[in-house]
């Protein structure tokens, strides 16, 4: 069976066979039984056709690592566990933020720690400035899933106003080039905070304010599935949003 990953993923960087073939110092063939059958090269190789293609071995060859060792290399992508948000020192908070050079990705209902915070919104123009993407999405105040998120922590109508005092603690960050500004109505089971390959996953605990549950920083690695299960969930729950209204 044709690896098509592999194939398209060729295609996309305009790589033929025989390109790829002199760069890797391989015989041609080599790259076409990687192509056109199900033959998995050397780690080495895979490595190196991974990088020269900007994806993952294990996208490219989902059956080249074992269980054993894709979780393996999952443990490794966490960096460090916070038992609760409240405390990640507000220093990890603008390193994490200022990693993104290409991607700034922020999901929460309301998330008004980071909005009332005038240095992270200065680094974020920056940012956007310097050519990153900049999402973020916070929860739409009139959906159903806020009021019984905001039931669940025991604050009421209080997570609501929250999220429309964000809005207005961000004021016209969305007016800047690069920076998007989404509502979603998301049963939101984590937070997520992205900046290029690193993450902090805030958990979402039943009766507890997130500032409250753990967060899990976490660095995405070749041959890791642990990062990639909440930036996949970041792009649904964008994909599914709506614009943020002026």
């Amino acid at each position: 069976m044709a690896n098509e990953r592999l194939r398209a993923a060729m295609a996309e960087r305009g790589l033929t066979h025989h390109a790829l073939a002199e760069e890797l110092g391989v015989n041609v063939k080599t790259i076409e039984r990687w192509v056109l059958t199900d033959l998995i090269p050397f780690p080495r190789n895979r490595h190196a056709v991974a990088t020269r293609l900007g994806k993952e071995e294990g996208y490219l060859w989902p059956n080249a690592l074992t269980r054993d060792r894709a979780a393996a290399v999952s443990e490794s992508e966490i960096v460090k566990v916070y038992p609760r948000r409240s405390d990640v020192p507000s220093d990890e908070w603008r390193q994490l933020l200022d990693a993104g050079d290409q991607e700034i990705g922020i999901l929460v209902y309301a998330g008004l720690f980071l909005a009332e915070d005038a240095g992270i919104q200065r680094l974020l123009r920056k940012k956007a400035k310097g050519g990153a993407r900049i999402r973020i999405l916070l929860g739409d105040p009139s959906d159903p899933t806020v009021a019984n998120r905001g039931r669940e922590e025991g604050i009421g109508d209080a997570l609501a106003a929250k999220i429309r005092n964000a809005v207005a603690m961000y004021g016209d960050l969305a007016t800047v080039d690069g920076v998007e500004f989404r509502l979603h109505r998301t049963v939101l089971y984590n937070s997520i905070y992205r900046a290029d390959d690193r993450l902090f996953v805030n958990t979402h605990i039943y009766g507890l304010p997130a500032a409250h549950a753990p967060v899990w920083y976490l660095r995405k690695i070749p041959g890791g599935e642990l990062a990639n299960h909440y930036l996949e969930s970041f792009e649904r729950v964008w994909e599914d949003s709506t614009p943020m209204e002026d």
